[in-house]
């Protein structure tokens, strides 16, 4: 089984938290994720190739936004808010507040 890697709470970036959010599709799965919690990548239904959508996810998990762990042949994602929110208090709630849907 190939192991994801996660950046600790201390290692997330504010400069790689704003690359992964500056695109619409990311923000989308991360708008998603707050609404609704923990979902499959297939559970997201955004309209994009797998590849492309898997691209994102990864952006997203190495930036420290999500943390995505397999469960047999699925693919579960979450936001790690908490991690998040201790490291830049506020920032997560204020781009989630402006981000229009997809």
């Amino acid at each position: 089984m190939r192991t994801l890697n996660h950046p600790t709470k201390e290692d997330i970036s504010l400069s790689a938290v704003l690359y992964a959010l500056s695109d619409n599709y990311r923000l989308e799965i991360v708008r998603r994720l707050a609404e609704q919690g923990e979902l499959t990548c297939s559970g997201l239904a955004l309209p994009a190739a797998k590849s492309t959508l898997s691209h994102h996810f990864k952006v997203l998990r190495e930036a420290g936004l999500i943390y995505s762990r397999t469960e047999g042949r699925e693919c579960y994602n979450s936001l790690r808010q908490q991690d998040l929110q201790e490291r830049f208090p506020g920032l997560l709630a204020a781009v989630l507040e402006s981000a229009e849907p997809l």
